[in-house]
């Protein structure tokens, strides 16, 4: 076993290590780690990296800090399209805005599940300009990243151990969930009737489509005479610029039953669409997307935003995001009996548990339904699952 010692150099303590084989070539070589506050915590740590050499789990001493770690590795070994391109815009802001700032100068060898719990108490707190606090969601989008990062270096032979798996992020409830009825819905429709992009307002109430989705969607997507589309190709935004990305979760991936009124507003939509390429000649930009600009060229994720606001806004409708029409479609798809794992599927999330951890406002009336029913069944002989519909207006979800 190599032998070791302790040392004071200045006002801290170090401890070497003899005759450590190089990796690389063999030789033997001394080690050394330095910056312990007493002669205890450095023979501590000594005796930590001689059992880590007898199991073969040594790591190198580095003085590598968490700053350099991230942004010199591994950000730029993680850009697209190893990461979409949304995501991985997103960990460059943690790590500039929030990592950096507050973990960059701590040794990366040194950093401790104490040291990420008061990182994410002071994101709570005040990391944002105003001086008010992130979302408990936003932190643990954070903490997800971080661990995803430490798990990297470990991997790599920076660390024995990824110390964010000893730290639980915050569970905050996320802001209350602001969605339209129905009667709403179907008030919003029948004010965009006549609007160029209806079939796009449809379809996002009747399947719950993401932006990024509506915004990719291809013809070569959708199959009419089968009343299906499968949603392949998400245009996502990342600081205004427009991506190319894959579906979100593998779930993403889905095919998606369509009712006869949304099939009938599609096809009118296609040919609308046919109608300007002969309006417009050789100057059509065949994009091959389904909703487009009237000359063919894609339409900025953002501009479909914008355009939602202004025909809510022009119906008298309480105001909501576009996303939040989704989240419309599925809250009315539970409340009607929809069984929340096909209403999971429609939505394409990763698994049912998300569902029903987002829609959980819903579950308590479900529950209570579901109650009545098998009583109904069982004491009656009678079932009385159905619930009824809209009086008008297309249907919210038909598979």
């Amino acid at each position: 076993m190599p032998s070791g010692w302790t040392r004071k150099r200045g006002s801290t303590w170090t401890w070497y290590i003899e005759d450590v084989r190089d990796p690389s070539t063999g030789r033997p070589r001394q080690v050394s780690k330095g910056g312990f506050q007493t002669r205890k915590a450095a023979r501590d740590a000594l005796l930590e990296a001689q059992a880590a050499l007898r199991s073969g789990t040594f790591v190198e001493p580095s003085k590598r800090t968490v700053g350099s770690y991230l942004l010199e590795e591994w950000l730029p070994e993680n850009q697209p399209p190893r990461l979409r391109p949304s995501s991985f815009a997103n960990y460059t802001i943690y790590t500039r805005t929030h990592v950096v700032p507050r973990l960059g100068d701590i040794e990366l060898q040194r950093l401790t599940p104490s040291n990420l719990s008061s990182f994410y108490r002071a994101l709570l707190t005040d990391a944002r300009r105003d001086g008010q606090g992130l979302a408990p969601k936003t932190v643990r989008n954070i903490h997800a990243m971080l661990h995803r990062a430490l798990k990297d270096a470990v991997r790599l032979g920076y660390l024995v151990r990824n110390v964010a798996d000893a730290v639980t992020p915050p569970r905050g409830a996320s802001p209350e969930m602001q969605v339209w009825t129905p009667e709403q819905l179907r008030a919003f429709l029948a004010h965009a009737r006549h609007d160029r992009l209806y079939g796009l307002w449809l379809l996002v109430a009747t399947t719950g489509m993401r932006r990024a989705e509506l915004a990719g969607l291809r013809w070569v997507d959708i199959d009419l005479g089968a009343a299906r589309l499968s949603p392949r190709r998400p245009r996502v935004v990342v600081n205004y610029v427009v991506h190319e990305s894959e579906p979100k979760t593998r779930m993403g991936k889905r095919s998606l039953a369509l009712d006869p009124a949304t099939v009938t507003a599609l096809q009118e939509h296609q040919a609308r669409q046919e109608q300007e390429r002969a309006e417009v000649g050789s100057a059509w930009r065949d994009s091959g997307l389904v909703f487009t600009r009237p000359d063919g060229s894609p339409i900025h994720p953002d501009l479909i935003t914008d355009w939602f606001r202004r025909l809510a806004r022009a119906a008298g409708l309480p105001p909501i995001r576009l996303h939040d029409v989704r989240h419309s479609y599925a809250t009315a798809a539970l409340a009607a009996g929809i069984p929340a794992k096909v209403v999971s599927e429609r939505l394409g999330h990763a698994t049912i548990a998300i569902t029903l951890d987002v829609y959980s406002h819903v579950i308590p009336g479900m529950d209570a339904q579901a109650a009545n029913a098998v009583a109904s069944l069982i004491l009656d002989g009678s079932s009385s699952t159905e619930r009824p519909g809209p009086k008008s207006g297309p249907p919210l979800t038909n598979d």
